[in-house]
């Protein structure tokens, strides 16, 4: 692979087409070189990592495992960038709700479910679970400063959600960003090398194309 490359993790769960095309399309004209993958060594040579995850959490831990993948993502997971996407979110934190399931554990915290039952919003409709559609994403600011990944994007832009567990994490430094759907939740998560976000960049339009072509350039 190429000195500037991305890899995007193909365990078997994960909205992967979409991904990687909005991914490829960030990338033109940096040189960055893009490959979807399925084998470990890949993930390791690569300098950065996409994992997605679409679907329940239980399956997308199993896949992973069963793909023999999971190793080489926590082996990038301590060194280089890493994007975690929507249930590749959760997936980086110690434990979900869905199916009782562990997680990577690299982010503390957990993954819990919605609950919003009796709930009404602004406009007398309930709330439905799972969360679909467009909602605003503030960005948490620490020690002055939202986190780089952000880049140029407007504090509050829309973003495209679909889901119905949400992450929990102990620490609130390691909140990026946080959305209101019948209360605060973290709809954005980073640590270190790790940026991850509860929404989809590949269905939230040009700022989600900035988000990622900003975690391309990003040097943590």
């Amino acid at each position: 692979m190429s000195p500037n490359s991305v890899a995007v993790v193909d365990y078997g769960m994960g909205n992967l087409r979409s991904v990687a095309q909005a991914v490829m399309h960030a990338a033109q004209d940096t040189g960055v070189e893009v490959k979807i993958t399925s084998n470990p060594q890949d993930v390791r040579n690569a300098t950065r990592v996409v994992l997605p995850g679409q679907g329940a959490m239980p399956d997308c831990m199993r896949e992973l495992r069963d793909s023999g993948l999971m190793e080489a993502v926590l082996d990038a997971a301590a060194k280089k960038p890493l994007f975690g996407v929507c249930v590749g979110m959760q997936m980086l934190l110690d434990h979900s709700e869905e199916g009782n399931t562990p997680g990577l554990g690299l982010i503390q915290g957990n993954v819990i479910k919605f609950s919003l039952s009796g709930q009404t919003q602004a406009d007398g409709s309930r709330f439905k679970v799972p969360q679909m559609g467009w909602n605003q994403v503030n960005f948490m600011k620490h020690e002055g400063a939202a986190h780089p990944v952000w880049g140029e994007i407007p504090n509050g832009s829309y973003f495209y959600f679909v889901h119905s567990f949400y992450a929990k994490p102990h620490n609130m430094a390691d909140v990026a960003g946080e959305t209101d759907y019948g209360g605060g939740f973290a709809s954005a998560i980073a640590r270190d090398n790790l940026f991850a976000t509860q929404f989809h960049p590949e269905k939230s339009a040009n700022q989600g194309l900035a988000l990622y072509r900003n975690f391309l350039h990003w040097q943590p």
